[in-house]
């Protein structure tokens, strides 16, 4: 099978994605550990994200990021047993 260019890119932001998760996930863990309540992990994490989106994509990247994470949110993708709109 021939891959194409645009294949390996797909292949390449995957393994980013998974890669970036497992991260998440151990920092998510960590904190948990240390006794912080998972609310202000999440708050923590969101916040700093946007802080660093914000450095070079200004207010309307951040719109548009938070207008597809809450259709993400209204679709159900967050919630293991939430039936889907």
């Amino acid at each position: 099978m021939h891959m194409t260019v645009a294949d390996i890119e797909a292949l390449i932001e995957e393994e980013k994605r998974t890669t970036c998760a497992e991260c998440h996930g151990a920092a998510w863990a960590e904190g948990l550990l240390a006794g912080i309540e998972p609310e202000i992990i999440a708050e923590s994490a969101l916040a700093t994200a946007l802080a660093e989106l914000g450095k070079n994509g200004g207010e309307d990247a951040l719109m548009d990021l938070l207008e597809h994470m809450r259709e993400r949110v209204l679709a159900g993708d967050f919630v293991p047993h939430r039936t889907r709109h």
